[in-house]
């Protein structure tokens, strides 16, 4: 082991004096036993005790010397404001939401804006992790099997046309404490597989015509046509009510049903469980109905388009296995936003309808007003 440097600076003046009053055999033994304990090099021993050693230079580390601290302060206030995302998902954010910082708070130097188009994630991650470090029970699962139309709904078990958006993940969420038992609100999560893009509503019970109805609200307020629909067994899907809506249409909406016990089926809502439903309000029990109108309301006119529209997801390129490994590359983080801008995605006027929103939209104006909303729905839970 290596002397510590609290060991070298209460025993090192000792070890120095003694070995400077010796002789040759005895600045040997020294030599050795200190050779032995700490497993230096002998060369290394002797001038660490003769005193000869160079002067250390004042740096902490050996590398580069740090460049980036000058944008720490905004690169952690952008993190807080986007839900501390990683690194790789955090540059483009930072890209992106540069305009609105400079807006709303301070304006940057050419060198400053420079070193955030440039940071890399892995740097982004060491330097937030003091702050990562700062800021640091899982759910129960309220799925039952639906009863009605297992025969007639068939189990998705191809993939749909992912070169298109339209085609959506369905999935709820209890938000019942640590009791299943009584009345709750239910949050119903919709992600299209192809963009990433998400809605949510919440719902009393996750009774069927409640999940009609957010169902109905999600469809009005989606920028793009509805075209497959795949949920999981539970009953608040698989009932006539909502079997009705997605077939009795001109063009009916192909309904599937994952495997039962298979989450792995419905991946793309799964993982948007946390980001949507658990990051937001968290895993305690909401159990006013008067709730319900207020957090469908935040969902579509806050939490929604602040996702949607400013923060970047992840989306998997390729997929292959290596003896017994999987391999997995993604592409670049993009928000749902960008995706479905790019060419031959939506019609010319969803197109110009969504840049036009967007453009009315600032990541820290919501961000406040999420705060604000959310205060006033956590509120009775504190009581």
């Amino acid at each position: 082991m290596n002397m510590s440097q609290e060991l070298k600076t209460e025993w090192l003046p000792k070890l120095q004096a003694r070995y400077a009053g010796r002789g040759r055999e005895g600045k040997s033994r020294l030599l050795d036993e200190l050779c032995e304990d700490y497993k230096y090099e002998r060369k290394y021993a002797i001038k660490l005790l003769g005193g000869s050693l160079p002067a250390p230079s004042g740096r902490a580390r050996p590398g580069p010397e740090p460049q980036y601290e000058s944008i720490e302060p905004l690169v952690r206030k952008i993190w807080l404001t986007a839900e501390q995302p990683c690194g790789k998902r955090l540059g483009p954010i930072l890209r992106q939401w540069l305009p609105y910082y400079e807006k709303r708070f301070e304006r940057l130097s050419g060198r400053q804006r420079q070193l955030v188009r440039q940071i890399s994630a892995a740097t982004l991650d060491r330097l937030l992790a003091p702050a990562r470090a700062q800021y640091s029970g899982r759910g129960r699962g309220g799925t039952k099997p639906g009863n009605f139309l297992r025969t007639e709904i068939p189990i998705r078990t191809g993939t749909w046309d992912l070169n298109a958006p339209g085609y959506l993940e369905a999935d709820s969420v209890a938000h019942c404490g640590a009791s299943l038992a009584g009345d709750f609100i239910w949050s119903v999560t919709y992600t299209d597989i192809f963009s990433g893009w998400t809605a949510g509503g919440a719902v009393w019970n996750k009774g069927a015509a409640g999940v009609l109805a957010a169902t109905r609200e999600m469809e009005a307020n989606l920028p793009f046509a509805l075209l497959g629909f795949d949920c999981d067994n539970g009953g608040e899907f698989l009932n006539h009510h909502l079997w009705g809506y997605m077939t009795q249409r001109d063009e009916p909406v192909a309904f599937t049903r994952s495997r039962p016990y298979h989450s792995d089926d419905n991946a793309h809502v799964e993982q948007k469980n946390w980001t949507w439903a658990r990051q937001l309000l968290g895993y305690g029990r909401l159990e006013q109905a008067d709730l319900v109108g207020p957090i469908s309301a935040l969902y579509q006119e806050v939490w929604g388009p602040w996702q949607n529209f400013f923060l970047p997801c992840l989306k998997l390129k390729q997929k292959w296995r290596e003896g017994s490994h999987w391999r997995k590359r993604y592409e670049q983080p993009r928000t749902a936003y960008q995706r479905l801008c790019d060419p031959g995605m939506l019609s010319r006027q969803e197109r110009n309808r969504l840049k036009e929103e967007q453009a009315s939209l600032d990541p820290f104006a919501l961000k406040e007003e999420l705060e604000r909303r959310l205060g006033k729905i956590l509120r009775p839970k504190t009581k």
